[in-house]
């Protein structure tokens, strides 16, 4: 870096420099006919023995000279301060994408131990205890002559029986309809309870990729070995996708980590290692939630809509987008003051709410093709007649004794010692987020500044994209701001439940972004306990990620080792517990 001393002598920085002789000649042009000082440090120099002067015919030049060094050296200081800026913010992202990405592989693993641990509980019971109904491996044959057991064949006679034994008898359950509507489609009406998506696969996988075992272990195993691999799958994409939703939400790669361990070992580990439909219900609406938090509506409407074939709550998840419009709406009207956009807003939410409904709605029309179309008045079922058909809604009240408070009584009381853990953190986690954000939840979250909404992630920052599809510059900046203080921030908790003058607990499990899922939460958790089968809950409930980013802050603090003990107290028991009553034909959630 060239500079001008006092006494005349050129001074340059040779780290900078190392052409020397360039410099040398570029200021000899000017006028400059004294001597040289190459140092190797900016702050020192060493001073000539002999003074150097100018040529007199330039004599003016000097301060010409003095000027472009001083432009030069400013010019070298500032585009130096921004090379060090964009290296430093370059280095904090590859370091956080090491991170998630270590992250990830270590939910990976977690998620692939505790399907391990899970599935040698269910063998080992089975091995030890005697199961309490004995009747699973019986099979009436199909009332339809074109099923798929009519083409492959009995079971008879099968090169390893021993193997389709154990198979056929660990189908227990809600197990048998689902295997029995893969083998046999929906023959009666209590089956169109049990919606179509793990059938179908099932079914697929078993007639191509698992079609080759059949003559080894017979149709019906190899339909039940089908159920086991798809949701064991699925459980560790759910995995993966709860920990990047996680992270866009808690903005803590730790907190997340803990989530989603928690998650892979959740209460109702059971159910996700059987031929149930919790796995594909969990993958599909978290990676529906996940794809919506990163800006990628359309992937998202469809996964969430597929959840909605894999379970009947799947339909709720139309309430984010619910959420979404009426804060973009709000925007609109009080920010943008435009009409024109509010309009846009709503139709396109009603678009995508309508898109999420789709598949449940022609699933019932499905169910009153085949059961009510066809018959006389004095024939059909009562709710063929009712002004609006819903078969599902009968089936549960009919069948299973599912309504208001109807469950509400005192042989019940186990059922709701059972499901209280569950409920307890429910309400807990809502509880907990109220005390110290009552403003945001009384006015669900649109009395928060727009500035604020508007950068804590992509849902928000929508308002103007359904005009026009940009990304904006300042979210990406505020974006990377948030990264590297990630990066250099080590919050400390020092409270279970963080006040409100707490920034790191507001900016993470506090934030605007946790609201919609607390209002989800909190919906399901009423109607298990006043509705539903109350011991439903524990598996009901356990695809809400509220309960594993609370639980998570209340593991965080150095002080609460009691308290993450006896979390992870209950998951273990309750994992012990539904492995051995579960697969032994015993009641349990």
């Amino acid at each position: 870096m060239a500079s001008l001393n006092e006494d005349g002598t050129i001074g340059c920085n040779t780290s900078l420099y190392a052409n020397s002789r360039l410099l040398e000649k570029k200021y000899r042009g000017r006028g400059y006919t004294g001597r040289f000082c190459f140092y190797s440090t900016p702050s020192s120099h060493f001073p000539l023995s002999s003074t150097p002067t100018l040529n007199p015919r330039r004599r003016h030049g000097r301060n010409t000279l003095r000027s472009s060094t001083l432009s030069l050296f400013s010019f070298l200081v500032v585009n130096g301060s921004k090379l060090e800026n964009k290296m430093s913010a370059k280095a904090d992202q590859n370091q956080s994408q090491m991170s998630e990405t270590n992250h990830t592989g270590r939910v990976l693993r977690c998620a692939l131990a505790s399907r391990i641990i899970v599935l040698s509980l269910i063998v080992m019971w089975r091995s030890l205890v005697s199961p309490y109904d004995t009747s699973a491996s019986l099979s009436p044959d199909c009332l339809s002559l074109n099923s798929n057991t009519a083409y492959f064949g009995s079971s008879e006679h099968v090169l390893m029986p021993w193997i389709a034994s154990s198979i056929e008898k660990s189908i227990v359950w809600d197990s048998v309809y689902f295997i029995r509507i893969a083998e046999c489609g929906y023959e009666y009406e209590q089956s169109y309870a049990f919606l179509p998506l793990l059938p179908i696969l099932i079914s697929m996988l078993t007639n191509t990729v698992l079609r080759p075992l059949v003559p080894l272990i017979g149709y019906r195993a190899v339909l039940g070995l089908s159920g086991y691999a798809i949701n064991n799958v699925a459980f560790l994409l759910a995995a993966v996708y709860f920990y990047r939703l996680s992270v866009i939400i808690l903005k803590d790669p730790e907190a997340s980590l803990r989530a989603s361990i928690l998650f892979c070992f959740n209460p109702a580990s059971i159910f996700y290692s059987s031929i149930y439909s919790e796995s594909l219900y969990a993958v599909f609406s978290i990676g529906g939630l996940y794809f919506l938090m990163s800006g990628a509506n359309i992937i998202s409407v469809f996964w969430l809509a597929v959840s909605g074939s894999a379970r009947s709550n799947g339909v709720l998840n139309a309430g984010y987008f619910c959420f979404w419009t009426m804060h973009q709406s709000y925007d609109a009207i009080f920010v943008k003051k435009n009409a024109y956009l509010v309009l846009q807003i709503l139709i396109v939410g009603a678009l995508r709410c309508i898109c999420i409904f789709i598949p449940f709605v022609a699933f019932q029309a499905y169910g009153y093709y085949n059961i009510c179309r066809g018959h006389n008045l004095d024939e059909t079922r009562p709710w063929c007649k009712a002004r609006l058909p819903l078969l599902y809604n009968f089936i549960q009240s009919h069948y299973w004794g599912v309504g208001l408070l109807r469950y509400f009584q005192l042989k019940q009381l186990p059922n709701f010692l059972l499901a209280s853990p569950i409920l307890s953190l429910a309400v807990c986690s809502i509880y907990s987020y109220v005390k110290v954000e009552p403003n945001n939840f009384l006015t669900l979250g649109l009395g928060t500044a727009c500035e604020e909404k508007r950068f804590k992630t992509v849902p928000f920052s929508q308002v103007e994209d359904v005009v026009q599809s940009h990304v904006d510059l300042a979210a990406t900046k505020e974006a990377k701001q948030n990264l590297r203080r990630r990066q250099k921030i080590r919050a400390k908790d020092t409270d279970a439940f963080p006040t409100e003058s707490d920034p790191s607990a507001k900016s993470r499990y506090y934030s605007i972004m946790v609201l919609p899922f607390l209002f989800h939460l909190g919906f399901m958790a009423a109607t298990a306990f006043f509705i539903m089968h109350v011991q439903v809950a524990t598996r009901f409930l356990s695809a809400s990620p509220p309960l594993y980013w609370f639980a998570s802050y209340l593991m965080a603090p150095r002080d609460s080792r009691k308290l993450a003990y006896l979390i992870w107290v209950y998951l273990a028991a309750y994992i012990l517990l539904g492995s051995l009553l579960f697969s032994n034909f015993y009641p349990f959630t």
